[in-house]
């Protein structure tokens, strides 16, 4: 059980609204009208100082750690000079919409209309991505579910993970600021390099002022509350508070207590830099187990005051609320800010790394049960059996937490990017299901794509079947194909040409981002920046790996594509002029033939003839995306993770020939259609693991669903960790369960205010059920429940 002070927390977090704070688009606003004409990153280093020194300080009671992006418990914030015109367009429908609402008042929403937005009219980073983006690209990108990677032209990047190791906890901002004065007073300002190298390191030192300033603005504010408490044990913790935000980040840490306020500190100036998702927390067991072990060595912590400041720092991550557009809602539902946390693994040097933290990390997701961070565990031969065991308990309670993957394969991932073998071991996850690395530079979620837009152009003559538009490479008709090779051939041709938009779309943006919103601070957080002097977005960090292009509904277009070899080519039961026909009446009296369709073989039933499909699908869509590179010129990745994307991606698309409905939801990552694997949870990840894993560096996906009764007793819980060994042993990277009864959510449905902490794992994170959609919740409901294993 948590203290009870995390109890109250925890009950006023689950209570509270998401609401927008105007704070730090005002502060940005103001320092940008007053250094017009100095270069871009010096103007958004002190746009940061600026708001640093300028936004609300904030102290809920009883607070352990402490700091906030807004006034509320649950802020989000708005960025214009990524994109001011959705919020000015969506944000008097901000609490009606249907997904991810939020509150803001009336004065705060004429201040951004009549202050902010007429001074980035013209200048934001979305307005210059749609004039730059060519009209064949724009066609099939911009808010059309067909390839989408709005994310990263109407708000920043983020997808870091934060080098504690090597640069926060060993030196510090101070160190850092005096490591870039040091190197301006080197530099010669006569060549082009020099000139940038300079700005970089001037703009260094003025966000290190800010994020330290900030912190002693949180000391003094401890510091009169102290003096108002009249509580002396609470005027004791926050005189303790003011300490160690006076240290803190400014020098290393050197307590437990510290040391997790630090990291909440980097967390913060991460989210006021550029409110971006994937801020991750890395291999947190790893770099705070020796402030841990020293603490509890010397007295100054016993494990019960270590948990409460863990589970503290959770609900802090869990109070930043990602604040986006409608369009983007739908692909990352559920206000989630995709903070990952890692844990378990091994060693650098290859041996097993599980410590006393990995399991109290363990016990605080059970705890709190808030959605952040997004819990991910490393399995290798050697990790104890105890700690496994463990894993699933927390598997049985029904958060979705943790996400349990293969340590080999996420190290084989790594290796094939590039890293060094040491590096590689080292990795943790990034947003949901990437393996990633704290001195790497990545867009680690560029794109999505639609795969079953290919199959529905390869079969429509390069049109969409609800639009009826000419979206796809001119096509011959459906009638003209004569055999399975032709139109496997076709539907490869219509992918090909979606990367290839994919592509464009993102070597785009990267210019752009390149050239409008340099991230000094960030620059700060990842090894290899302040070394060269480079920015991270110019490419400055140690490793810089391609951007991830992730596909959206592999099983669909496998089952689809089996459809068409048995019935139509090999049993000839029906031909290819009735298909298109009853596709195009979205089955409709076509019911015997959809019946046909749905009994045909599925992906996810350990069935060779329709997994053999799947596997050809992904490793061509692998070649065929590696074949391109970036704007830096590093090869693109290939992923089939999940978020919310294979919702509205199936939203566009009309009815397809495995007897999917129009307009219904394809699938996520590397998971059998919903309701399609129907032998069991075995079979299912049989047919996952023939995929090849390792050479999808941005990660793959697999979610199952059990029923409670399932994962009853210890015996169930030793089953299924011998289950996830299996499964691994196979080569496959992650799984991730939901254990929850399709009653349960149904009732949650109904009665939405008697369960606003129920978790449910969505794709490749977990949320609030109740902050869903509907759409959303029916689609995790319609997945396949094992009442068995």
């Amino acid at each position: 059980m948590s203290s009870y002070r995390i109890e109250k927390f925890k009950q006023s977090y689950i209570h509270s609204k998401p609401s927008i704070s105007i704070h730090r688009a005002v502060a940005f606003t103001q320092s940008h009208r007053e250094t017009e004409g100095q270069s871009v990153i010096i103007r958004r280093a002190k746009a940061f100082n600026a708001v640093c020194s300028s936004i609300p300080i904030t102290i809920f009671d009883n607070e352990l750690i402490i700091g906030s992006i807004g006034e509320f418990q649950r802020s989000g914030i708005v960025c214009p000079e990524y994109s001011w015109k959705w919020v000015e367009q969506e944000m008097d429908s901000f609490s009606t919409r249907s997904q991810d609402q939020y509150q803001i008042n009336e004065e705060d929403k004429e201040i951004l209309r009549s202050e902010v937005f007429p001074y980035w009219r013209g200048k934001s980073l979305e307005e210059t991505f749609l004039l730059r983006i060519n009209d064949e690209t724009a066609k099939l990108l911009i808010d059309t579910g067909v390839i989408d990677n709005d994310s990263k032209w109407r708000s920043a990047v983020g997808e870091i993970t934060a080098d504690y190791q090597d640069i926060i906890f060993n030196k510090g901002f101070e160190e850092l600021k005096m490591h870039a004065v040091s190197r301006i007073q080197e530099l010669e300002p006569i060549t082009k390099e020099a000139l940038e190298k300079i700005d970089f390191y001037r703009a260094a030192v003025l966000v290190c002022d800010g994020i330290i300033a900030l912190a002693h603005r949180y000391s003094d504010k401890a510091l009169v509350l102290a003096e108002e408490e009249r509580d002396s044990k609470r005027k004791n913790e926050l005189l303790e508070v003011a300490r160690i935000c006076r240290k803190v980040p400014q020098y290393p840490p050197e307590t437990f207590h510290e040391a997790i306020q630090m990291v909440w500190f980097t967390q913060l100036g991460s989210i006021l830099s550029e409110n971006s998702l994937a801020l991750n927390l890395g291999r947190f067991d790893q770099y705070m187990y020796p402030f841990f072990a020293h603490d509890v060595k010397a007295g100054i912590i016993n494990e019960a005051q270590a948990q409460e400041l863990i589970e503290s720092l959770w609900l802090k991550l869990s109070e930043w609320v990602w604040a986006i557009s409608s369009n983007t809602a739908q692909f990352f539902a559920g206000y989630n800010s995709f903070q990952n946390l890692t844990i378990g693994g091994r060693t650098r040097d290859g041996k097993d790394a599980t410590n006393e933290l990995s399991y109290m990390c363990l016990k605080a997701t059970e705890n709190v049960k808030t959605h952040q961070p997004g819990l991910s565990v490393r399995i290798h031969p050697d990790s104890p059996d105890e700690f496994l065991l463990a894993v699933c308990d927390l598997i049985s309670v029904g958060t979705g937490f943790p996400a349990v993957h293969n340590d080999r394969v996420g190290s084989q991932m790594l290796l094939a990017a590039g890293l060094s073998p040491e590096d590689a071991r080292d990795w943790s996850n990034c947003g949901c299901v990437v393996p990633h690395f704290r001195k790497v530079g990545e867009w680690t979620s560029a794109v999505n794509l639609n795969l079953a837009a290919a199959i529905e152009y390869a079969l429509n003559s390069g049109r969409s079947r609800i639009t009826g538009n000419v979206m796809g490479l001119l096509e011959k008709e459906i009638t003209a194909f004569k055999s399975y090779d032709e139109v496997k051939e076709a539907f490869l041709r219509q992918l090909s040409h979606l990367i290839k938009h994919s592509v464009i779309g993102t070597v785009t943006a990267q210019q752009i981002h390149e050239e409008m919103v340099p991230r000094p601070y960030l620059s700060m957080l990842v090894d290899g920046c302040m070394d060269k002097g480079v920015d991270l977005s110019k490419g400055g960090a140690k490793y810089n790996v391609g951007p991830v292009i992730t596909g959206i509904g592999v099983a669909d277009v496998a089952n689809s594509l089996m459809v068409i070899k048995k019935l139509i080519f090999e049993e000839k039961k029906y031909t290819l002029e009735e298909l298109g026909k009853a596709l195009a009446v979205n089955w409709k009296r076509y019911e015997e033939m959809r019946k046909d369709a749905l009994a045909c073989p599925k992906y996810g039933n350990d069935e060779d003839e329709v997994d053999s499909i799947a596997v050809e699908i992904t490793d061509f869509y692998n070649k065929e995306i590696k074949s391109y590179k970036d704007y830096f010129g590093s090869p693109f990745n290939s992923a089939f993770m999940g978020i919310s994307n294979y919702i509205p991606a199936g939203s566009i698309i009309g009815a397809t020939p495995d007897g999917r409905k129009s307009m219904t939801p394809l699938t996520e990552g590397v998971s059998p259609h919903a309701g399609t694997d129907i032998t069991s949870p075995t079979a299912a990840m049989r047919s996952a693991a023939k995929i090849n894993h390792d050479v999808h560096s941005g990660g793959t996906l697999l979610n199952v669903k059990f029923s409670p009764d399932l994962l009853k007793t210890q015996r169930n819980k030793k089953n299924l960790a011998s289950i996830i060994r299996a499964y691994f042993s196979l080569g496959a990277f992650h799984v991730q369960f939901n254990v929850i009864s399709t009653e349960i959510l149904r009732k949650a449905q109904e009665q939405p205010n008697d369960y606003k902490d129920l978790l449910v794992r969505v794709a490749g994170y977990s949320t609030q059920f109740v902050n869903l959609s509907r759409e959303a919740q029916d689609a995790i409901i319609e997945r396949t429940t094992y009442e068995s294993l």
